[in-house]
């Protein structure tokens, strides 16, 4: 399956330049990397979250978990939890489930990165389908979503 019809006219229409990555089927982002050949924390991987009543984008690398509790603080509510299957099928009705691009905004949802995407100079991620990736500069992909950033990562665990 190629990269959905709505994402590609999407970057074609704001004159983004990207590359579209083809790759075997991998279905975690972490695998993407190691596919592409590309270091985890350069994947953005996706998670959508339901804040109250609506749900939103998070951005973050690949190699980070979100820290729900983060969240919360964030956006200032106990009602935060992850999204279902279903509800993620229903919002990304033109992707395969799991492969959604982190650009919310053009499925109507917020887009947060987590900080520590935004210190490299390009983004990779998944383009709606477990077999293509996209590569496009960090500025650019900023440029059409203008994210909330914030450090909503699961804080490395001390050791003694």
């Amino acid at each position: 399956m190629p990269i959905p019809r709505t994402l590609k006219s999407h970057l074609d229409r704001e004159h983004v330049h990207y590359d579209v990555l083809p790759h075997s089927q991998t279905f975690h982002a972490l695998a993407v990397a190691q596919t592409l050949h590309v270091p985890g924390q350069e994947i953005a991987k996706v998670v959508i979250v339901k804040v109250k009543e609506r749900f939103v984008t998070t951005v973050l690398p690949a190699t980070e978990k979100v820290d729900v509790q983060r969240l919360r603080k964030l956006f200032g509510t106990h009602r935060v939890r992850l999204a279902t299957e279903e509800e993620i099928a229903q919002l990304f009705p033109d992707c395969e489930l799991g492969a959604m691009p982190p650009l919310g905004t053009l499925y109507g949802l917020p887009v947060y990165v987590d900080r520590a995407l935004t210190n490299d100079e390009e983004i990779v991620f998944e383009g709606g389908t477990h077999s293509e990736a996209i590569r496009m500069r960090y500025w650019d992909f900023a440029a059409l979503v203008f994210p909330v950033v914030a450090e909503f990562h699961r804080p490395p665990v001390a050791t003694c």
